[in-house]
């Protein structure tokens, strides 16, 4: 029976490394930012542009905004549709854990699905990332936490109308700052296993 994991998570709080380790303990295949990359191939986007508008939204259009602008709206959109297309086919293939991407909403259909969120106190965030990136600054880093958490979040609500980490849009909520990363793997498991 296949079984899929889905992983949203604010910015450092570990998701992508929580949802590998559940991966390779499980067996199951793990899949982040390559699904964009297939979705581009798939859908003959431009894979600059896809890394560009990976998880944000354009701004609306405006009168100042040129007409290219305007015309080039679309890549955001066929972009999400292309990556849809894809988690929909790797969810299909066999048990996998699929980080972000609004693919708690996407695969919400499928049946033996786990949709959890990950969430972490600001601190916490910024000691991982300061852990995983030592040359940059704690200002830096936490000017990077609050920009991308936005940018998800605006994300989430345009293609999924709904809010980014609310509870009600998740089967679990994991907050690392508390439980650890060791913990959230174990939980993630045991929760996968029952």
């Amino acid at each position: 029976m296949k079984k899929i994991i889905t992983i949203s998570r604010e910015f450092g709080a570990a998701g992508t490394t929580i949802g590998h380790e559940v991966a390779k303990r499980l067996g199951y295949h793990f899949y982040d930012k390559a699904i964009i990359l297939h979705g581009a191939e798939d859908s003959n986007l431009n894979v600059e542009s896809v890394l560009e508008w990976d998880e944000k939204v354009q701004a609306d259009f405006g009168f100042a905004q040129s007409l290219f602008e305007f015309y080039n709206r679309s890549t955001s959109d066929r972009l999400y549709e292309a990556q849809r297309e894809v988690m929909k086919k790797l969810a299909e293939k066999g048990s996998c854990v699929i980080i972000g991407r609004n693919a708690n909403t996407i695969l919400k259909e499928f049946d033996h699905s786990l949709h959890v969120f990950i969430c972490g106190d600001e601190k916490w965030r910024i000691d991982w990332m300061k852990k995983k990136r030592p040359e940059e600054t704690e200002e830096k880093i936490r000017e990077e936490l609050r920009t991308v958490d936005k940018a998800r979040k605006k994300y989430c609500k345009y293609y999924s109308h709904t809010e980014f980490g609310q509870g009600n849009n998740y089967d679990v909520s994991l907050n690392v700052s508390k439980l650890g990363i060791e913990t959230c793997v174990d939980i993630i498991c045991q929760l996968v296993e029952k």
